[in-house]
C-alpha cells in the first residue's frame, strides 16, 4: 500500500516529529508500506530524528505574500499526489490550513487527518482577551466543519473526542520511541522534565513546586530538557525563587533515552497536552512519573498511585508533595518503576502500528 504524509518540516525536535518518523519508519521497514513524506519549505534542513531510507521525501518551495503562498502551496501538493498516485493520504498538520486540504486536492483517495495536539494549544497566558477568545470560537468553528470532509480524523486520547463533534473519529495512541532492555536505578537524585520552554509545558508553575521541594531536599537537581526560549523568563523566575543552583535548563537532546535512565523521578507541569509522549518514554526506562492531570493525554496513560501520580492541574502544592513522596520512599520509586516499564507496553510500535495497519485497510476496501 502507498501511503503519503503531508506534514510541515521534519528538520525539529518536537513530538510531531518524532512520533512520524516512528509510525512512518515502521510502516516501510516493518510492513513493506511504500511510505512517501511531503514537507514544506523543508530545504537541506538536517533531520533531527532518523527516518528510515526506504521512505522518499518530498519537499515544496513557497514564498510571497498569502496568496502566492496558497497558489504554490496547492499546485505544489496536487503535481506530487497527481504522481504517486497514493492509496492513502495521512496529514500531519496542526494548523487550519490543513482542514482544507481535502477540497485542495480534491480528495483523490482515503484522507486521515492526524490531530497531535489538543485545542487549548491555541491559549498563550492564563487570562485570554474576549477577542482571542472570539478568534478561538470561529477558528474551531471552521475546523469542526472541515473536519466532516476527511475520511477519518484521528485523535490521540479518549479525552480529546470530547472537543470534537464527528462521527468520522477514532483513537490512535502514539507509539514508544524507545524501550529499552535497561532500566534507571532510581538512585540517582535527579528530577527530569523534557519538552520545549512555552506556556503549554508549565515550566513556571514546576519551579514553584520545586522549591517547595528544593527547601526540604537541597542536594536534589532538576533537569529540564527542550527548546530554549528566553522570553519565557524562566532563568529570572529561578533565580527569583532562589532555586538557581538546583535547577538546570538544556536544549533538546537527540539520545534523552539516557538522560531518563540518570533519572529517578520524572515530572509533567503542562497546562494542557495533547497525549504526553514523554510520559511512556520515562516509564519505558523504569522511572515513575507525576504530572497534573491536564486536558488530554496523562490521564490515559497513568495509573495514579501504581505506576505514578496525578495531581490536580495547577495544583503546585500537592506536586510539591508527590516529589517529596517518592524522593523520601525508594522502594515506592521502585515498585511504581516496575508497573509503569510493564503498563507501558501497550504503547510498543508492534501494538500501535497494528492500529493504524488495520484502518488503511479498511477505509481502503
Amino acid at each position: 500500500m502507498r501511503v503519503l504524509y503531508i506534514t510541515n518540516q521534519i528538520s525539529g525536535a518536537a513530538g510531531l516529529e518524532r512520533v512520524l518518523s516512528i509510525k512512518a519508519s515502521y510502516l516501510a521497514d516493518e510492513m513493506e508500506y511504500d511510505v512517501h513524506v511531503v514537507t514544506l519549505n523543508q530545504g537541506r534542513k538536517p533531520l533531527f530524528f532518523d527516518f528510515s531510507k526506504k521512505i522518499k521525501q518530498h519537499d515544496i518551495t513557497v514564498a510571497g505574500n498569502v496568496f502566492q503562498y496558497i497558489k504554490q502551496y496547492s499546485l505544489g501538493l496536487r503535481s506530487i499526489v497527481n504522481s504517486i498516485k497514493p492509496d492513502v493520504i495521512c496529514v500531519c498538520d496542526d494548523g487550519l490550513k490543513a482542514f482544507f486540504l481535502p477540497f485542495i486536492l480534491r480528495k483523490p483517495c482515503p484522507m486521515v487527518y492526524e490531530r497531535h495536539v489538543s485545542k487549548y494549544i491555541e491559549i498563550k497566558t492564563d487570562s485570554e482577551s474576549f477577542l482571542g477568545k472570539i478568534k478561538s470560537k470561529i477558528t474551531f468553528g471552521l475546523m469542526g466543519i472541515l473536519a466532516k470532509s476527511y475520511t477519518r480524523f484521528v485523535v490521540l486520547t479518549h479525552g480529546n473526542t470530547l472537543e470534537w463533534n464527528l462521527k468520522n473519529i477514532a483513537i490512535i495512541s502514539n507509539p514508544l520511541s524507545f524501550y529499552p532492555k535497561e532500566v534507571s536505578l532510581l538512585q540517582n537524585t535527579t528530577v527530569i522534565a523534557v519538552g520545549k520552554q512555552t506556556f503549554q509545558k508549565g515550566y513556571d508553575r514546576l519551579l514553584q513546586s520545586w522549591k517547595l521541594v528544593n527547601q526540604k531536599y537541597p542536594n536534589w537537581k532538576l533537569a529540564i530538557y527542550g527548546t530554549i526560549d528566553e522570553t519565557q523568563g524562566l532563568v529570572d523566575l529561578a533565580k527569583q525563587l532562589g532555586i538557581q543552583n538546583n535547577v538546570d535548563f538544556y536544549p533538546p537532546n537527540k539520545e534523552i533515552q539516557n538522560q531518563y535512565l540518570e533519572a529517578s523521578i520524572f515530572v509533567l507541569s503542562s497546562r494542557f497536552e495533547g497525549f504526553g509522549m514523554v510520559l511512556i518514554e520515562a516509564m519505558a526506562c523504569g522511572v515513575p512519573c507525576i504530572s497534573f492531570d491536564c486536558p488530554h493525554g496523562p490521564k490515559d496513560i497513568i495509573n495514579d498511585g501504581q505506576d505514578g501520580f496525578l495531581v490536580e492541574n495547577g495544583d503546585v502544592d500537592t506536586f510539591a508533595v508527590r516529589m517529596n513522596q517518592l524522593i523520601e520512599n525508594a522502594v515506592l520509586r521502585q515498585e511504581m518503576g516496575i508497573h509503569a516499564r510493564e503498563n507501558v507496553k501497550r504503547f510498543l510500535p508492534e501494538n500501535v502500528m497494528m492500529q493504524w495497519d488495520e484502518l488503511f485497510k479498511k477505509i481502503t476496501s
